[in-house]
């Protein structure tokens, strides 16, 4: 499963999109860098807790240690302070991006009720694409019966392509399943 995304794309993939975008160098053909999944957590403010049930699920979501963000700026009205822990991140590279995004598109997308595809309007214009989820409950890892809470996340796909358009080409090309319409 892990190798088979990156030989699609290195097979299949690659001769597509240099027809479709008419390149000659597979150099310069768009590709995936990283897959950044965060979570944030206001509760921590009042609740250091949160952040080891969060970071556990993140862990067994991504198949990595999750890095924990820090307040930039202290904002008096939710009593935040530069520094204070206000959420988990992970940066996915290499063979477990690969793997994670065969996961995400084969079995976590399909989980949600009544889905109908993943809006193609959440492309920066540098061609990277970000999702927020509602719940960490559709990845198959979680063990419904040990979550405390019900947790949003934010997932972000990082591409060299230079525009949506190239973005959303190869998106759709190693599966993503984009709205009709």
């Amino acid at each position: 499963m892990t190798v088979g995304l990156q030989e699609k794309y290195l097979t299949e993939i690659v001769p597509v999109l240099k027809e479709k975008l008419g390149y000659n160098n597979p150099m310069q053909l768009p590709r995936l860098v990283k897959i950044v999944v965060s979570i944030g957590l206001g509760e921590a403010i009042s609740n250091p807790k949160v952040l080891e049930v969060a970071e556990r699920d993140l862990a067994s979501i991504s198949g990595q240690h999750p890095v924990i963000t820090r307040a930039k700026k202290s904002i008096a009205a939710f009593k935040l302070r530069e520094g204070m822990p206000i959420g988990l991140m992970v940066t996915i590279r290499g063979k477990r991006m690969y793997k994670f995004f065969s996961k995400f598109v084969d079995i976590v997308l399909p989980r949600f009720r009544d889905f109908r595809g993943v809006s193609k309007d959440s492309f920066d214009s540098q061609g990277n694409y970000s999702m927020g989820l509602k719940e960490q409950l559709v990845f198959p890892e979680i063990d419904y019966d040990k979550v405390d809470k019900v947790r949003g996340l934010q997932i972000t796909i990082v591409t060299t392509a230079p525009n949506n358009e190239e973005a959303r080409c190869l998106l759709e090309l190693m599966g993503m399943p984009f709205r009709r319409g």
